[in-house]
């Protein structure tokens, strides 16, 4: 391929050197210098036009030399015009200014305030070969959204899954988020989950990025794993002129009362032959919070010793008819502190008018200090219990049993990072070079880049004490919650010692990419516009996980009982679950992190592979792609974009087999090797129809993939003899792959605005979901499979604009809406027993999606309220329907304040979470709680400055 690249770059240059044709190329900024991508450029004798990018920039080749009108038109800015003069075998270089455009409303000058960015947005959408949404910085800044994953949930067709009450997994239009790709200006970020591909939204602050951009139908010069769609994070680029900008702030997280620091700049310019342009941010923000957790596992199967054995000597048991019970309740207690920090720095040199080479960067760093304390309190049923043990009412209620309990800390060791903490180190950076470059009628693209994400677990430890007594179980299955019969009995200090342990845990994954793309002009139905675009990537993907765990056993009897120990109690009178919930007494972090465990006077050591041998994996993924696309106009107000991209995927993977014997002791580990390869040939063909110059319909039909998880495509084996059961991946997964439909009719407003509406279908092949089934030996075997095929459906609309159609006051309010309905069905999965499941959903399509608010803003001031809900989605499929587990609907409501101290400096306040919405879990049915873990409400507070020397 690499020599085929080179023959067409050697004959469309010298093809090129004989035109007798010029070309024109510029920069288009706004009245603060700041780059304007989206604006329509039309040269209106030749009926030749071009769409700016997101750095401004535009170029239009094979112009016939000659004077011109070359117009501009943006919404919300004036209509620009300017005389250009075109010579043969030259570049005319221009430097565009917009000023924003006013309305006027019964003789009432109204200026559209802050809509700089979000008619940035709104351009860069509406021209857009395929369906996307864009969001700017400033439609971000309407939000109080901390992290890019919170923004990103705002968009038409998204949800996302929290984590510690921030937002971290992105699911598009219903599909999982290893389904979705997320890219940092176009390269792939790489994933520090050490199972999955899913990208980490809540590691990267909303204020590092300047727009986000969501492919919902891509084209083939992107990549193709995005069956859901592609988020495309991009950073700052420099600016036209000095800007100078920062943000501090404070606040408080109403779940512990404990406080927030936030803080931010941005500085560029270019030098003053404008030659060279920086720009470098950074942001840094510690909040202090936790969480209040229940979880409970349900049954309804119970079987008891009858105390009486068979002839062979084995007990014999019985089962009893009961309603579905919590076999396992937990109330967890957590105390987290989150340090988040960002710095990019990007730089661009313009060699001369044609040739233009850039550096972009970004690292984000994560700490996460966690302490946990954990009541876990598991029912002790079938050869450990015996008829008379528990009770069970006349509604078939089970009401009472005996229990063991356990009393977990987690913690780490007391350094000046860890602070007797859980310390999970997450870090992702980014650093691509690229260049554009212009060659005659030749245009011409690359950019190599490095990315490596990485999570990091050192010393993380855990105290657990157990004991056993009874309990009575309330049966409310939303609220479920067992109580101690006799609190001497359930006393923490008698709590006898049952292990502790530190693990530690690696896991990174690095990414080579290299790309090139060639563009042409091919006029086929217009003269004078039409491109030939073609290009090659490859991606060399590298992913490794590397745990160890160890147990430790005291040499003396200091820590035999809970009681001889420093404690303290953890129950909270306004537990955000409940009251009910008395978490009691646990072992103290500071305690455990001084633990001086490798002393072998005092602890005796042992090594357990059995714990993560099977989670130790290296794999390594190389996809080699090529595409070739066309760009074609048929009428002036119809063109189309055709072509197909070629993916071919190799990947090698190391993993473990793992044994134990038939007493459940580990016998020993093996290496496995596996590798596999396919390839992909993924057409596409995009429709776009301006019925007028505001109001555009869409048509694509895509086809697009997913690879499989790593845990999935790892050749692991676990087999316990003990248990009767097997643990497997699966390396001959094929990848998913989705053939896609959509429509989409948009119409812009001139004030900046949007009305839209669509339909979207996805027809879904080989999914991927774990499949229980009995082997032929009686073992229980739990294996990824692929399931048949699935389908996805639905429609979304969105609405947004400045009521500045209204009198007085009013035409000062601003609307923002965006609904989502999903539908989907799933053939192929099979339960326990080897049939097929009916009436099954794909997991993780919330059916329906909803974003609102409502804001009011003036020149002094400005107020937002704003709502998100998601509805409940199947989560995870069990071996049968009680079995499935289910993420709760959601509903979020915040509010956020801006108040303009000076034209550079204002006041904001934000306000999250007012709901107090927890994340929920249910089994089977919406009462049936799995999970349900509370966050309170977060307030910050702060000032922002923004200077532009113009």
């Amino acid at each position: 391929m690499k020599n085929w690249i080179t023959l067409m770059l050697l004959f469309v240059t010298s093809f090129g050197a004989f035109a007798q044709t010029g070309q024109v190329q510029g920069i288009i900024t706004d009245q603060n210098n700041i780059t304007v991508p989206g604006a329509s450029i039309l040269i209106e004798e030749l009926t030749k036009g071009a769409v700016s990018d997101f750095n401004g920039k535009f170029t239009l080749v094979n112009v016939e030399p000659g004077t011109y009108n070359l117009n501009i038109m943006y919404l919300g800015y004036a209509k620009y015009s300017q005389e250009i003069t075109v010579n043969a075998g030259q570049t005319t270089n221009l430097q565009i200014k917009l000023t924003e455009e006013t309305t006027e409303l019964d003789e009432v000058q109204v200026v559209h305030f802050g809509f700089g960015s979000q008619a940035r947005a709104l351009n860069t959408q509406k021209n857009k070969q395929n369906i996307t949404n864009i969001v700017s910085t400033d439609q971000i800044g309407k939000f109080p959204d901390a992290n890019i994953g919170d923004a990103v949930k705002r968009i038409p067709g998204i949800t996302m899954q929290v984590d510690q009450g921030e937002a971290r997994n992105i699911i598009v239009r219903g599909l999982a988020p290893q389904l979705n790709s997320v890219t940092l200006n176009g390269s792939r970020i790489p994933s520090a989950e050490g199972d999955n591909r899913n990208v980490q939204m809540d590691l990267i602050p909303s204020d590092m990025i300047q727009t986000v951009e969501v492919n919902k139908a891509v084209t083939p010069d992107m990549d193709a794993d995005a069956i859901g769609g592609s988020v495309n994070l991009i950073t700052r680029t420099s600016p036209q002129g000095f800007r100078l900008a920062a943000t501090g702030g404070s606040g408080i997280n109403l779940i512990n009362d404990k406080r927030i620091l936030n803080g931010s700049f941005l500085v560029g310019d270019r030098s003053k032959n404008n030659k060279f342009g920086w720009v470098v941010s950074a942001s840094y923000n510690d909040t202090q919070f936790g969480s209040d957790d229940v979880e409970a596992e349900w049954e309804d199967e119970f079987e008891y010793n009858t105390g009486v054995q068979d002839s062979e000597g084995d007990d014999i048991m019985q089962e009893v008819d009961v309603n579905p019970y919590a076999k396992v309740s937990e109330i967890r207690e957590y105390q987290v502190q989150r340090v988040r920090r960002s710095f990019s720095a990007n730089f661009d040199y313009k060699l001369n008018n044609n040739n233009t080479l850039y550096f972009k960067s970004i690292y984000n760093w994560r700490d996460d200090r966690e302490n946990r304390f954990r009541l876990e309190q598991e029912i002790l049923d079938g050869e450990d219990i015996e008829f008379g043990d528990f009770t069970v009412d006349t509604n078939g209620n089970l009401t009472g049993f005996p229990v063991e309990a356990k009393r977990q800390t987690k913690g780490g060791i007391d350094n000046s990072r860890s602070k007797n903490a859980r310390l999970e180190d997450q870090r992702m950076q980014n650093y691509s070079i690229g260049g554009e470059h212009l060659v005659n009628n030749l245009q011409v693209d690359w950019m190599t880049s490095y990315s490596k994400a990485s999570e990091e677990r050192l010393n993380e430890r855990y105290l657990e004490y157990e004991s056993e007594y009874g309990v009575t179980f309330n049966n409310n299955a939303k609220k479920p919650n067992f109580l101690p019969v006799s609190a001497a009995d359930a006393d923490y200090s008698i709590f006898e010692l049952d292990e502790l342990t530190e693990e530690n845990q690696y896991t990174d994954e690095e990414d080579f990419n290299a790309m090139v793309n060639f563009e042409l002009p091919l006029h086929i139905f217009d003269k004078e516009n039409g491109i030939l675009k073609f290009g090659a990537k490859t991606r060399l993907k590298t992913k490794t996980r590397d745990n160890d765990f160890m147990e430790y056993s005291p040499e003396n009897d200091d820590l035999e009982f809970l009681g001889n120990i420093p404690t303290k109690n953890y129950t909270q009178s306004d537990y955000a679950a409940g009251s009910q919930y008395q978490a009691g007494y646990f072992a103290t972090p500071n305690y455990l992190g001084n633990l001086d465990l490798y002393d072998s006077s005092l602890f005796e050591g042992e090594d357990l592979p059995e714990e993560y041998a099977t989670a130790n994996f290296n794999v390594k993924e190389n996809v080699y792609a090529g595409y070739v696309m066309t760009e074609q106009n048929l009428a002036k107000n119809f063109s189309f974009l055709l072509g197909v991209r070629l993916e071919h995927t190799v990947a090698e993977a190391t993993g473990n087999e793992i044994v134990f014997n038939e007493d459940g002791d580990y016998v020993d580990t093996t290496p496995v090797n596996s590798k596999n390869s396919y390839t992909n040939i993924l057409p596409s063909v995009h429709l776009k129809y301006d019925v007028t110059n505001n109001t555009v319909l869409r048509f694509a039909w895509t086809n697009t993939l997913a690879r499989p998880n790593y845990v999935d495509l790892v050749p692991y084996r676990e087999i316990n003899n003990e248990d009767e059961e097997i643990l497997l991946g699966n390396p001959d997964l094929d990848p998913t792959t989705s053939m896609n439909l959509d429509l989409m009719a948009e119409h812009y407003f001139q004030s900046v605005g949007l009305v839209s509406g669509g339909v979207f279908y996805k027809n879904i092949n080989d999914f991927i979901y774990t499949f229980q089934y009995e082997d032929e030996d009686g073992y229980e075997v739990y294996q990824p499979f692929n399931g048949d095929k699935a389908s996805v459906y639905g429609f979304e609309a969105a609405f947004q604009r400045q009521l500045d159609f209204l009198p007085g006051f009013l035409k000062n309010f601003n609307i923002y809406l965006n609904y989502t309905y999903l539908k989907s069905d799933a053939s192929g999965i099979r339960n326990e027993d080897g049939e097929e499941r009916e009436d099954l959903d794909l997991p993780n399509t919330a059916p329906n999606m909803f974003n609102g608010s409502l804001g009011y803003a003036n020149k002094y001031f400005s107020l937002r309220l704003s709502a998100n809900y998601s509805d409940a989605y199947i989560d995870e499929i069990g071996g049968r329907a009680f079995e499935d587990r289910y993420y709760d609907e959601q509903f979020f409501l915040d509010f956020n304040a801006r108040a303009n101290i000076t034209k550079q400096l204002s006041l904001y306040v934000d306000v999250n979470n007012i709901t107090n919405q927890p994340l929920r879990y249910y089994q089977g049915v919406s009462d049936r709680t799995m999970q349900m873990e509370y966050y309170k409400t977060r307030i910050s507070f702060g000032l922002k400055y923004d200077l532009f020397k113009k």
